[in-house]
Order: C-alpha cells, then sequence, then structure tokens
C-alpha cells in the first residue's frame, strides 16, 4: 500500500525483491479506490467510475535504471511469471514484480479468475514485461515486451467486471465516455512500451 516505502526502499540500492499483488483497490479495507485502481472502475470513494488513470509503478521502478522490474499474470502466461521470478531474484540489486491479481471486488467469477487474466492481456489493459538492468551492461536493450500487439478491445475484458459493467446502468453516457478513454489510454500506453522495448541503446 506504501509507494513511497517501496520507493524508498528501491532508491536504496539493495540486494532487495519486492513481490506487489496487485488487485487495484485497497482490498485488505474493504476496496477502495486507489491510485492503483483503473480508469472507470466503480470503487468506494468512486461510485461515479474513476475518472484518472491508473498510476503506472513498473515505469516509475524503471526510471532508476538499476532496478529488475517485471509485470506479470499467472493466468496469463505461467512460464514468463516464473522467469521473471528467476531472473529478480538472481539479479544483485532492487527487484520489483507486479503481478496482477484478481479480487473479489471486481465483481466476476473468482472460479474464472485465471482465465480472465488472459482477456486482460489480450486486451492490453495488463501488460507482460520484464526490464532487467543487466541486458543494458551487455549492449542490449533491458525492457522486453512478452506478449503480442493486444487484439480485443478493452470493452471485451472490462464489461465482464461488474466494477466496470456498472456504470453501464446507472450512469450509461458517462460510462461510455470513460471507456473511449481508457481505450485510448491502453493503446497509448501500449505504444509507449513497444518504442521503449525497440529503442536502440547506444
Amino acid at each position: 500500500i506504501d509507494f513511497g516505502g517501496i520507493d524508498h526502499v528501491l532508491a536504496s540500492g539493495r540486494n532487495v525483491n519486492i513481490l506487489v499483488m496487485d488487485t487495484e483497490v485497497y482490498s485488505n479495507t474493504g476496496g477502495q479506490s486507489s491510485k492503483a485502481t483503473p480508469r472507470a472502475a466503480v470503487a468506494k470513494y468512486a461510485a461515479s467510475g474513476k475518472p484518472a488513470p491508473k498510476k503506472d509503478l513498473g515505469m516509475i521502478a524503471m526510471t532508476y535504471g538499476n532496478v529488475y522490474v517485471a509485470s506479470v499474470a499467472l493466468g496469463a502466461r505461467d512460464e514468463h511469471t516464473l522467469k521473471a521470478f528467476l531472473e529478480a531474484e538472481a539479479y544483485d540489486g532492487p527487484s520489483l514484480i507486479i503481478a496482477y491479481s484478481h479480487c473479489i471486488a471486481h465483481g466476476i467469477n473468482m472460479t474464472t479468475g485465471m482465465n480472465h487474466q488472459k482477456t486482460l492481456v489480450e486486451s492490453g489493459r495488463w501488460l507482460l514485461y520484464r526490464h532487467n538492468p543487466e541486458l543494458q551492461k551487455q549492449g542490449k536493450n533491458p525492457l522486453q515486451l512478452d506478449m503480442r500487439s493486444p487484439t480485443q478491445p478493452v470493452e471485451h475484458s472490462m464489461y465482464q467486471e461488474n466494477r466496470f459493467k456498472m456504470l453501464t446502468k446507472s450512469k450509461p453516457e458517462l460510462a461510455k465516455h470513460l471507456l473511449e478513454q481508457a481505450q485510448a489510454e491502453v493503446d497509448a500506453r501500449w505504444q509507449m512500451y513497444q518504442y521503449l522495448a525497440k529503442r536502440e541503446i547506444l
């Protein structure tokens, strides 16, 4: 929960491994909206859908340059998750793994949670990547995107979750507006990560 604490540990440069189980809400206190909550989601303190985008913790951590960062979803690619954990453990420095974690607050059938993670990745709402500073020492790009380009619109996965779907009933026009913003945001984020993963390292 404490971003300031995580940031302090990452900035220390010490050999510490951090795992963030990202449920996108304050799950331990009742499902309140947080900076990790995505745009358009209905949660406590965001009854009309969260109007602001989600904080990109992974991108923030990568700006340090010496932090191993991975974004994983076990239900989408289990072998990618395992590889990220092994690399993070082997890395001599701070490492951060951000793992998507489905939650009852999302309003999904929890028995389908692992399969639902696949739809998030297919729509680009959740990215799979590894940022390994060791690669840069070898003259290689440290960022590796471990997924294909999104093949589904965000609507496909969002409206499988009650936290997004309920707004279409209470405020349909607002829901449509926020959905359009969410799609534009996901598209822009994918393009940015693609650019960073393809850039030449000098």
